[in-house]
């Protein structure tokens, strides 16, 4: 009996250490992340530098770069969480059920919230605005977003009796001019009141775009009262 299980232990202890320096080595990814997400959404691409993100993430330069090979791998991977973090948003509207235009109201309100409020979210929006200067390709801004949109406007129009092919087309219209305007807004809501009035504009452009949406904004969930 005690050599078996000396043999079970002998086995299993390397497979757990294993297993913990896994979890050690996601869980300090994760905090370089979010150091770094903190830094190019207060500083911006060109004035952040891993120093600055090794200090911030209690960490030394080594550690980081073991991680992300540069400041450049940096910026896609923050990214690449800006799209995670918008995809989830969508997906949570998505199980609401809503009406195609109250799913778009909500989605943009929610996705207002999360620029608001998430430095994750700041930091993709600032690194959109900086792609120039970024010395690595990362994703195109808002094509997801888009289409999503889009494609819930089309099942309006659709459900409407509309010719589909008319429908496809004024739907992928009126989602290009409502991403446009939602993202514009976001700009200016950052510059003049650091996004702190982003779901009152949310909802006038919303408004100003869709004039008849009232009864569908009022369906959101997520929709300022007042």
């Amino acid at each position: 009996m005690a050599a078996n299980s000396g043999d079970i232990f002998s086995v299993s202890a390397p497979a757990v250490t294993k297993e913990l320096k896994q979890e050690r080595a996601v869980r300090t990814r994760e905090r370089v992340l979010a150091s770094a997400a903190s830094a190019f959404a207060a500083k911006g691409y060109p004035a952040v530098t891993i120093l600055d993100v090794a200090q911030s993430a209690g960490m030394t330069k080594g550690a980081v770069y073991f991680h992300y090979e540069n400041k450049d791998a940096l910026a896609v991977a923050v990214t690449e969480l800006f799209n995670r973090r918008i995809g989830e948003i969508a997906r949570a509207v998505e199980e609401l059920g809503l009406p195609p235009v109250s799913a778009v109201a909500e989605l943009l309100i929610r996705t207002a919230v999360a620029f608001r409020d998430e430095t994750a979210l700041q930091a993709g929006a600032r690194l959109q605005l900086e792609r120039q200067l970024i010395g690595a390709q990362i994703p195109l801004p808002y094509e997801g977003y888009t289409d999503l949109i889009t494609s819930w406007l089309a099942k309006e129009t659709a459900d409407d009796g509309a010719d589909p092919a008319g429908a496809l087309t004024s739907s992928t219209n009126l989602a290009t001019v409502l991403v446009s305007a939602f993202f514009g807004a976001q700009h200016i809501s950052w510059v003049l009141n650091n996004r702190a009035d982003l779901p009152e504009r949310t909802i006038a452009v919303v408004r100003a775009i869709i004039p008849c949406a009232e009864e569908d904004i009022e369906l959101c969930p997520s929709a300022p009262r007042g």
